[in-house]
């Protein structure tokens, strides 16, 4: 607390009101900083472990600002302390404004051209690539922590040959946690600008509908099955590319990223004690059951009809 107080002082931030942010699945800790004239900052504290995530964080803010998307402005660091003071995009997540505003597909659509814009552009250098078998093996998690007891080879050998005929190129630059609790919502403003970005320090180069998947297959809210086809069919035509094999890419995508989530929601569970992501879990459950019935995944479904429903788990 005195380290961050001296920060503060350095910068002239002394007198803002800091108010608490909710967390999230990690460590990093986020206030509100209120200045006395009304303005609003966000100050983000990471963990010792967490200084090259502050790195990425800032390197892939520049990135998105130089194409003229809507990241947070670094205003000050401290890259030892794990401190740094970042521009408030606004206070009202895609999520919050979706509930309230139901009929509201605006927020979707311009979250659909940030993607268009951001894949347009060369992937900053030194990312982690997708490969179809880092893909395989990111769903670990599922046999560790959710389903001991499952036989975890057949299912990823299944799924490393459905993300090879799928969605074989890690080819853009995918934000990772794109989804709507990471979106803020700034209708006053125009074009993409109306869409703030956060939380894409975990950033890696993947292929073009990963970022899509992890907005319409979403682990913290319903989206529903119209919604999702109008934004697939969006994404489609604002890159180039025909809607079956998106739809198809996002089949496999989404179980990928759904066995993973479901490893994941367990370990903060039984690990950190933070029992919250369980009951997040039958909404992914439905989501894998969902994306098992394309086509695409057929040969994976048999694999995948071992793996034991949330309330048959001991988590």
């Amino acid at each position: 607390m005195a380290e961050i107080a001296r920060f503060l002082a350095r910068h002239g931030l002394s007198g803002h009101a800091r108010t608490p942010l909710a967390g999230d699945a990690s460590a990093r800790r986020y206030e509100r900083l209120s200045g006395p004239s009304g303005e609003s900052l966000i100050l983000m504290i990471c963990p010792e472990d967490g200084r090259p995530a502050l790195d990425a964080f800032v390197a892939l803010a520049r990135h998105l600002c130089g194409l003229g998307l809507c990241a947070p402005a670094v205003h000050a660091l401290d890259r030892e302390a794990g401190l740094a003071v970042i521009e408030d995009l606004g206070p009202v997540q895609v999520a919050q404004w979706a509930e309230r505003h139901p009929r509201d597909t605006a927020p979707y659509e311009t979250a659909i051209d940030v993607l268009s814009r951001l894949q347009a552009a060369p992937p900053p250098d030194g990312l982690a690539h997708l490969t179809p078998k880092m893909g395989a093996e990111m769903i670990a998690p599922l046999g560790e922590w959710y389903a001991p007891a499952l036989d975890l080879a057949p299912l990823q050998s299944g799924l490393r040959d459905a993300l090879e005929r799928h969605a074989p190129e890690a080819s853009v630059l995918a934000l990772r946690d794109y989804h709507a609790e990471n979106l803020i919502w700034r209708p006053e403003r125009a074009g993409t600008d109306r869409i703030g970005l956060l939380d894409f320090q975990d950033a890696l180069c993947a292929p073009p509908e990963y970022d899509l998947v992890s907005l319409l297959r979403d682990a913290r809210r319903d989206v529903s099955e119209s919604l999702r086809e109008e934004m697939i069919a969006r994404f489609a035509a604002r890159t180039g590319r025909e809607a079956p094999a998106v739809a198809a890419a996002c089949a496999v995508l989404g179980l990928q990223r759904n066995l993973r989530i479901l490893g994941i929601f367990a370990r903060l569970a039984r690990r950190d004690g933070k029992t919250r992501y369980l009951t997040l879990m039958p909404r992914v459950w439905g989501q894998i059951r969902a994306d098992l019935r394309h086509p695409a995944l057929s040969d994976l479904a048999p694999h995948a009809a071992a793996i034991p429903a949330p309330e048959e788990t001991a988590t």
